[in-house]
């Protein structure tokens, strides 16, 4: 299952990305989270923030993953009909391909009643996807061979 968590991408430069995300009651996490009291659930935030770092990405690094959350906090609930703006900072770019960045998602309320609210915010390491086979690492542009199956 692939969730798109920003809708739209407002600014993008070399040290920094910004990206929203409206989020709608037709969105089918939200019929469990909670069924009473829709919220957007918190590793949704964090995917969000991963999905707008990933703006930051270089042509020729293979996919960013999340290698690593710190100082992770939450704030304001973000409920159906809020807008949800995701901005994320470059602290540092690593040999390897990993960015090292600082993320905040702000919330604006539906009603347009109240200030934009912190909803999450931390400290985020995206890494290049690795795979491994038998111990040794491969990169996604790697052929991975098999074995037939038996009787075939």
């Amino acid at each position: 299952m692939h969730f798109r968590l920003i809708d739209r991408v407002l600014e993008r430069t070399e040290s920094r990305a910004v990206a929203t995300k409206l989020v709608s009651m037709s969105e089918e996490y939200l019929q469990d989270h909670f069924p009473t009291f829709p919220v957007l659930p918190g590793v949704f935030m964090v995917e969000a923030l991963v999905q707008t770092a990933r703006e930051l990405d270089q042509p020729g690094v293979s996919r960013l993953v999340l290698g690593r959350v710190r100082a992770l906090k939450y704030g304001s609930f973000v409920r159906p009909g809020d807008v949800m703006t995701t901005e994320i900072r470059l602290m540092n770019r690593l040999e390897d391909g990993s960015l090292d960045v600082r993320g905040k998602a702000t919330v604006r309320p539906a009603s347009g009643e109240g200030d934009e609210a912190i909803a999450c915010s931390g400290r985020f390491m995206l890494r290049p996807l690795r795979l491994s086979v038998g111990g040794s690492a491969l990169t996604p542009s790697d052929q991975i061979q098999t074995e037939p199956a038996l009787g075939r």
